[in-house]
């Protein structure tokens, strides 16, 4: 065993469609427990967070910022760097940008690129399978995980390898594209072909030449990101306008699949994109009639299915290879073969211009979270929990006015020019036009309801004067 640090870069863009109504936009699979009690970024960085790792460089989404942040902490994990992409641009901008940052910091870095919503039952067997692609990157190749396939999956692609190189390594012969069903059956029974992980080892600067060699307009686009790149709190910021000239693309359709430098090590180590309710089926431990049974949920004569219910009850009579899902605003019911599909509901919800496909009822803000309870005609009913020492933005509005009534702990207002505490069973008026702000200065969580009113309710009505986490 070498004595080489790895450097983890974790992606976490992604919106996690298929696995709606859990997964919304705003609130991707990455940043839920699904796999354990943990989130899938958690398990991700800790899997990458002992021995010879340095401290995971994240990529995420500006909207996730302090959602990642919170549950990095959480776990005890300190970023290396947490960079927020201004635009997505698929995996290829980000994971440059990355290596641009990790060849400042460690000109001969090898870096590990995992994607943040994936599963590894087989901890020790992952650390075995890097070693030997840390092996192959130190000679200078650009190694991805080859998943030995257990079924012909039409949802992932495929690898077929090659000459042998360094030991546990080889040569990469062809990338292929997601198959159809008879073509994933042929592939599956020959032991060259191989599930295509999405996971890579690298030497930051061998990727960073083919990235000059194959596709110099990322290169282009990325360096004046970083170069004019802001520190703002503990997040860099990417220069929006430098990285949205990247041309979006992803590492395999950029390098991968055209370098010379392309190398595969054979794993076996558990692995799971989780990329449909049907692969969490797969990897989730069932009753004896076979079923996956989450949260509250009442079931007869019910076999093979997924059966989830997030805050209400599911019952299911006569069920047989079939995904329920609920949670309090959308529920999802579908054949367990036709879950690669759930996607298109999103697109629909879009299309219609829906919240359903970005938002749960509960949001996350960087200061607690607000859960809608009801609303209609000129009015918005919603909690508030804000976490103690957190403040809101001192803020306007054109067009609503707010009642806010304590219900557990205490709250420091301002409203103009005065400022006053608030207590258990008191309320105030913000009328429309007032300047206020809202903390919790106590050490337990704040909750209070509020009950909005006038000609237009939505969050963007929103004028920013002053905000603790540097929100525009």
């Amino acid at each position: 065993m070498s004595d080489r640090t790895f450097y983890p870069v974790i992606l976490s863009g992604g919106s996690g469609s298929r696995l709606w109504p859990l997964s919304r936009s705003l609130y991707p699979k990455q940043l839920l427990p699904l796999s354990s009690e943990r989130t899938m970024i958690q398990e991700t960085a800790l899997r990458a967070g002992k021995g010879r790792f340095a401290g995971p460089l994240i990529i995420c989404n500006e909207a996730h910022r302090f959602i990642v942040a919170e549950q990095m902490q959480e776990i005890g994990i300190k970023p290396l760097r947490l960079v927020l992409e201004p635009v997505g641009r698929n995996t290829a901008p980000a994971i440059a940008a990355a290596a641009l940052i990790l060849q400042s910091i460690a000109p001969e870095a090898i870096m590990v690129v995992l994607p943040s919503d994936h599963v590894i039952g087989d901890q020790p067997g992952f650390l075995k399978s890097l070693e030997l692609a840390g092996d192959a990157a130190a000679a200078g190749h650009l190694v991805t995980f080859g998943m030995k396939p257990t079924a012909p999956e039409t949802g992932y692609g495929y690898i077929q390898r090659g000459t042998a190189l360094t030991e546990g390594s080889f040569k990469v012969e062809r990338f292929i594209e997601k198959p159809d069903l008879e073509r994933a059956r042929a592939m599956t029974a020959q032991p060259e072909f191989l599930w295509n992980s999405g996971m890579f080892v690298f030497k930051a600067s061998v990727f960073l030449d083919e990235v000059k060699r194959l596709c110099p307009d990322i290169l282009d686009a990325v360096a004046p990101a970083i170069d004019h790149a802001v520190a703002d709190i503990d997040f860099l910021r990417l220069d929006a306008e430098a990285f949205g000239r990247a041309p979006s693309a992803s590492i395999d359709y950029a390098v991968m699949e055209h370098t010379e430098r392309a190398a595969v090590v054979p794993s076996d180590f558990g692995w799971s994109d989780v990329g449909s309710w049907s692969a969490l089926w797969d990897i989730t431990g069932k009753t004896q009639a076979g079923n996956v049974e989450v949260g509250d949920v009442i079931s007869v004569d019910c076999h093979d299915s997924y059966l989830r219910g997030d805050g209400v009850l599911v019952a299911g009579v006569g069920l047989r290879d079939i995904i329920v899902v609920a949670t309090e605003d959308a529920v999802l019911v579908a054949e367990r073969r036709h879950v690669q599909e759930v996607k298109k509901i999103v697109e629909s919800l879009k299309e219609r211009k829906r919240t359903e496909g970005d938002l749960h009822r509960k949001v996350y803000r960087p200061w607690g979270y607000f859960q809608s309870v009801d609303s209609g005609t000129r009015f918005q009913v919603k909690q508030i929990t804000v976490k103690p020492g957190a403040k809101l933005s001192l803020q306007m509005h054109h067009h609503r006015a707010e009642h806010w009534v304590v219900v557990e702990g205490t709250a420091l207002i301002t409203r103009n020019d005065e400022t006053f505490l608030l207590r258990e069973n008191e309320s105030t008026y913000i009328p429309v036009g007032t300047k206020h702000r809202l903390e919790n200065p106590g050490k337990v969580p704040l909750k209070l309801i509020e009950v909005r009113s006038g000609t237009y309710l939505s969050e963007d009505d929103i004028v920013r004067y002053e905000d603790t986490y540097g929100r525009v």
